[in-house]
């Protein structure tokens, strides 16, 4: 029988194998990059989130250390007033030490140093606009146009007449104070005024957000007025504002004798001189801003936080809305109030469950994580 003779292999079929092994190989390497990438995301954003929670933790920690410290001043001094009262580093007069590896930084701010717009008036915010450069009539006019937007009913006193309901997209003034200052933008008049021609806030935005609160308190804490507040609100010249803040800040003539603060508002006159009218102000924190940083190497968390003391500010419960009169409605409508559950003694299912007192020192008003940053 004869041998069959083999064929040597076509090298044409041997690339072409080649070839297929090396392509399935691309494709496999290629998902696999893909996955490694995904997976390295993943564990990325899963760190991050652990890391985020840590310093969370360890900010809120750091943040009632220091406001208990700030409560024991408080009772010891029958109120706060000043940091130069020794209550400016809370953290540090109580010892607290970080985790390991973290640092912590605490800024306190008085928010309540600043006008407090639901309670001024047009005047003083046409003072506060003039002690700007702004001219009287102008200041008038903003200021009035301000207060048309922030109280119902209101009567202008100036040629400015708003008419929000001719605009492309009508809308209505709400009749109550301002609740963010970027409502200034829907002003008219005003938004001209706090904004540049690519409706960016500008210098008078920013002014205006430095020395205006949003909360509502009776007066502001003259132991932490600026020069704008001192001229809008006690009508002080530049020379008396600013010998009134050089006393407060240890600064000028009273860098020697260190940072000073007032008992009550009478004394500003042994600073001031008698000119000037300093019954608008108060002595006493009515809000207080607590700006905490957490770092652990490049990581960090922030928070904001406002704070009142008992009988302290408010944040504005105005509701923007007209209140109609409405004829009785009928059982089941939406303006109904339904009925209430029956309950008997020994069925306590549909009562309203009664929140436990806590007895918190403070109430807090505002908590903001991770606000932005100035000029970010």
């Amino acid at each position: 029988m004869p041998r069959r003779q083999l064929l040597p292999a076509d090298p044409r079929r041997r690339a072409s194998v080649i070839v297929i092994v090396m392509v399935t190989l691309l494709f496999a390497m290629t998902a696999l990059l893909a996955f490694m990438d995904r997976a390295a995301v993943d564990l990325m954003a899963d760190q991050r989130a652990a890391v985020a929670r840590r310093l969370r933790v360890e900010a809120y920690s750091a943040l009632e250390v220091a406001l208990a410290v700030l409560v024991d001043f408080r009772e010891a001094g029958n109120g706060l007033r000043s940091q130069a009262e020794g209550w400016n580093d809370p953290l540090g007069f109580a010892g607290y030490t970080p985790g390991e590896g973290c640092t912590v930084e605490l800024r306190l701010e008085d928010e309540s140093g600043k006008l407090p717009l639901p309670q001024i008036n047009a005047q003083v915010l046409a003072n506060l606009f003039m002690a700007w450069g702004t001219q009287k009539n102008e200041a008038e006019e903003i200021a009035d146009a301000m207060m048309g937007w922030m109280k119902r009913g209101h009567t202008y006193t100036s040629p400015v007449r708003p008419d929000y309901e001719s605009a492309p997209i009508p809308y209505e003034a709400p009749g109550r104070p301002l609740r963010s200052y970027q409502e200034l933008a829907a002003i008219g008049k005003a938004r001209e005024f706090f904004y540049d021609k690519e409706g960016r806030p500008n210098e008078n935005w920013r002014r205006f957000a430095a020395g205006v609160s949003l909360l509502d308190y009776p007066k502001p804490n003259l132991n932490s007025a600026s020069q704008d507040v001192l001229t809008a609100l006690g009508r002080y010249d530049p020379l008396q504002s600013r010998n009134v803040v050089d006393y407060l800040q240890g600064k000028g003539d009273f860098r020697y004798s260190g940072p000073g603060y007032f008992q009550n508002a009478g004394d500003v006159g042994r600073i001031a001189g008698p000119a000037g009218d300093p019954q608008g102000f108060s002595t006493s924190v009515s809000a207080l801003r607590l700006h905490l940083t957490v770092r652990e190497g490049r990581n960090e968390f922030r928070v904001s936080v406002v704070v009142a003391p008992p009988g302290g500010a408010k944040t504005v419960q105005a509701i923007a809305t007209r209140t109609e009169k409405r004829s009785a409605a009928s059982p089941g409508s939406p303006n109904q109030p339904a009925p209430a559950a029956p309950t008997s003694p020994g069925n306590t299912a549909g009562a309203a469950a009664k929140p436990a007192d806590l007895k918190y020192p403070y109430t807090l008003l505002e908590i903001v994580e991770n606000p932005p940053q100035a000029g970010g």
